[in-house]
């Protein structure tokens, strides 16, 4: 049996409004893997409808379910996509020519990251947002850590660039964003006290504003009005919150 080159890698946790949306974009790919953590919803009926492998289970870290995930597929290189993200046809083809060409290490690919319908193009990053990431790598090259959120990674190999964004649809709106700052600073608050070191308040505020200041200002979100200081806000709070709930708050 010949083996996939590309697999496309979906984790999902009740992600039925999106999954189809996703799982239609990468038809491109040879092999289409699915994690199932703790879906109580219609994604594993929609996962099936695709012909997706299934990876059925309940993770409390983030990196786990993804390392187990990547694990689970059997091609030479891994696509890693969420399921608010949509690949198109253009980037299909600029992926399926790259891997053609190499064998070893990672692939950065652009974001063009939406707010409802809004692209907003600057002033992502302090743990709100990322401009571009490693999502294309070969199987050995690249590994989760143990965090429950943003986890860490172990990247091998020559590192390397697409030119074709993948769509990420980050928020509907602010409220959106507003119950996205709170799940990040939850999970982030149980791995600070898991860690055994949750910081102090001072040191967190001062991070508030240089992360703000990042934002808004180096990585130029004031060219997106509004919407660029909202991005700062919430890049300014995360540490904040995330410290006040590992310290007042029971896990």
């Amino acid at each position: 049996m010949t083996l996939p080159n590309l697999s496309a890698l979906v984790v999902v946790h009740n992600e039925e409004a999106q999954l189809a949306d996703c799982l239609g974009t990468l038809g491109f790919a040879d092999e289409l893997v699915v994690v199932l953590d703790k879906c109580t919803d219609n994604s594993k009926a929609i996962a099936e409808s695709f012909k997706a492998r299934l990876v059925e289970g309940s993770w409390e870290i983030e990196g786990h379910r993804r390392n187990q995930g990547r694990d689970a597929c059997q091609g030479a290189w891994i696509l890693e996509v969420d399921a608010d993200e949509r690949a198109d046809e253009a980037l299909g083809r600029e992926i399926q020519s790259a891997i053609r060409a190499e064998n070893d290490g990672y692939f950065l690919l652009p974001f063009d990251n939406y707010i409802g319908t809004r692209l907003v193009r600057h002033g992502w990053g302090g743990s709100w947002g990322v401009s571009a990431a490693p999502r294309l790598s070969a199987k050995d090259a690249k590994r989760w850590g143990d965090q429950r959120i943003h986890p860490s990674l172990t990247l091998t190999g020559p590192r390397r660039w697409l030119k074709t964004p993948i769509r990420h649809n980050v928020d509907r709106d602010i409220s959106d964003m507003l119950q996205r700052l709170d799940r990040y600073t939850t999970s982030k608050a149980a791995d600070l006290r898991a860690s055994g070191d949750i910081g102090n308040l001072a040191s967190n505020i001062r991070r508030m504003f240089s992360r703000f200041a990042k934002c808004y200002i180096s990585r130029k979100g004031y060219r997106e009005g509004a919407y660029g200081f909202l991005i700062a806000l919430m890049a300014g709070l995360y540490p904040v919150l995330a410290h006040l709930k590992a310290r007042l708050e029971d896990d």
